[in-house]
């Protein structure tokens, strides 16, 4: 195309525009404002200056660009998969899980970038957690010694106690069948089983059925208190073996009770018990420390909290602060 051709496409567009009324004009400008594109990045940009604004001063991190997996991680995942599926990984499924571990952390950095980690509960519930673990591991570090064990034994003997054990047989009598007569009716059955052994064949034709068993055997007071209430495991504790007993109130009823044996309560050995001590000594240890270094941290640290108003009065008036000490022997929840 000759420059003389486009000299007059040239003039001929002007000359359309500029014979355009202001009226034509405002038309294009009211066509332009309603477009939903317009709408979008003005509102996308009132965002964006507004979380900016808010968020300013808030220790956004620039997240690093680079990601290095070590052969350990490596090592990690394909052990991981093994426990899961008993065989080693193809190369694609080897392949996926780097990926999956990668957009983890592309993921994490880019949330830390933005912030997100901040007044979150949940972030801040699980780095107190980590906290914890990290003063807890100290103990784990120190590997006790027989006698260091053996200290913590003879000083804690009631940690290590074996309950008793009971065996026993119960007639029950039902309040909702015999209402208020039901522990009487246990009394004048005790009076025909005196002296009838623990199978008499009478004694079941004297109570009522019981929707569980009729006799325990080998059991701790604490499982028999989860089974009948901690009155009736405290009653029976005080009753000999060998005789019918009672009556015995329970959270069902009454019962007549037949002990049949009693294994004392001991506390072994320690040769016994060596490992437990150890899981035991290993706890106590992790609690000692977790409190030592919180104590320390709570020292560093002033807390500040509304004091309530003096009365009715004083209600809406901003409140005093009042400072919250750490007592000598505060401890984390």
């Amino acid at each position: 195309m000759s420059e003389s051709c486009i000299g007059v496409a040239s003039v001929e567009r002007t000359g359309v525009f500029e014979r355009q009324t202001p009226a034509v004009q405002l038309g294009a400008w009211k066509r332009w404002l309603r477009e939903p594109l317009l709408h979008f990045l003005v509102i996308g940009a009132v965002l964006f200056g507004l979380y900016a604004y808010v968020n300013r001063g808030r220790g956004g991190v620039e997240p690093s660009r680079e990601i290095v997996l070590s052969l350990d991680d490596l090592r990690q995942m394909d052990l991981y998969f093994q426990s899961q599926w008993h065989r080693q990984p193809t190369p694609m499924e080897f392949q996926a899980m780097v990926e999956d571990k990668v957009r983890e952390e592309v993921l994490y950095r880019e949330g830390l970038a933005m912030g997100l980690d901040k007044d979150d509960e949940i972030v801040k519930r699980r780095m107190a957690q980590k906290m914890q673990f990290l003063s807890e591991d100290v103990a784990t570090a120190h590997e006790p010694t027989t006698e260091e064990l053996k200290a913590y034994f003879e000083k804690n003997p009631d940690k290590f106690a074996l309950p008793s054990r009971y065996s026993f047989r119960h007639l029950y009598f039902s309040p909702d069948k015999r209402g208020n007569s039901a522990q009487q009716d246990a009394a004048k059955a005790l009076t025909r089983l005196a002296g009838q052994p623990v199978d008499s064949p009478q004694a079941p034709a004297l109570g009522d059925q019981f929707m569980f068993q009729d006799y325990y055997g080998d059991r701790t007071p604490e499982s028999i208190a989860k089974e009948f209430g901690s009155p009736f495991a405290v009653a029976l504790e005080k009753l000999k073996p060998g005789s019918w007993q009672g009556p015995v109130e329970s959270g069902y009823g009454w019962h007549l009770v037949f002990i049949t044996t009693v294994i004392p309560g001991r506390v072994p050995a320690f040769e016994e018990l060596e490992p437990d001590v150890k899981t035991a000594w290993l706890a106590y240890q992790k609690q000692q420390e977790w409190q030592k270094a919180y104590k320390e941290m709570r020292a560093k640290y002033t807390v500040l909290l509304p004091a309530p108003p003096n009365d009715s009065s004083q209600s809406l008036a901003p409140a005093r602060r009042q400072q919250v000490p750490a007592s000598a022997g505060e401890g984390p929840l």
